[in-house]
């Protein structure tokens, strides 16, 4: 018995060590857009030069949170190269759904903070717009990122490369279908995790209205 729980140590230990890196590094991407949305979106009031490069950087790297969903791939090799099955239900399977999630989540909430600032700014009506266009732009940056290699930082490093093969890449018929279908998966997912977060989100304040009428003497 306390062979194979060393066993199965010593596999979870390689199998979080073989993805520790690569998740690190993803997750990081992914908080760096969401960091940006608190500060512009909530924080900062005046829109001068450094917001707009503050939104510039948004937006370039807005597209690594969703990313991850594609990481899946990742999940499929280490199942075909994992044997035991407790490792794949007990480790593999929750830990590819906290990071996905975690980036996705990210994605999200850097979505709600923008529709507030919308909403601050007497633009409400551009929210679902903003959110749609996003979502487009995003299957852009996944289709890039994902198939042609390319990074957040080479619209700096490599700008010419990134306009004139990632646009010659995505005309085809393969990418387009490629995009179009990452555009409606961001689309229902953000949908429904945007409520969920909404409603976790209100369910605090909604908790405490209720308690301060249940407390507050009777008039």
């Amino acid at each position: 018995m306390q062979t194979k729980l060393i066993e199965f140590s010593a596999g979870i230990a390689h199998v979080l060590g073989r993805n520790f890196g690569w998740m690190s590094w993803n997750l990081f991407l992914a908080f760096i857009p969401l960091g940006l949305s608190v500060w512009l979106f909530r924080i900062n009031r005046r829109r001068n030069w450094t917001w707009w490069l503050g939104f510039a950087v948004f937006l370039a790297f807005l597209p690594n949170a969703p990313y991850l969903l594609t990481d899946v791939i990742h999940l499929i090799h280490d199942i075909r190269r994992v044997e035991s099955i407790w490792m794949i239900t007990l480790v593999l399977l929750p830990v590819y759904l906290v990071v996905i999630l975690a980036g996705f989540e990210a994605y999200v909430i850097s979505l709600i903070n923008w529709g507030y600032y919308l909403h601050r700014i007497g633009k409400s009506h551009w929210i679902l717009r903003v959110e749609l266009i996003t979502h487009i732009l995003c299957a852009v940056g996944i289709y890039w990122g994902r198939f042609l290699r390319f990074n957040s930082w080479d619209f700096i490093t490599q700008p010419d490369a990134v306009l004139t093969t990632g646009i010659e890449e995505i005309v085809g018929r393969q990418p387009l279908v490629i995009i179009g279908i990452t555009f409606l998966i961001l689309t229902g997912l953000h949908w429904l995790m945007k409520r969920v977060t909404l409603g976790f989100i209100k369910q605090p304040r909604d908790n405490s209205s209720v308690n301060s009428r249940q407390y507050s003497a009777p008039k």
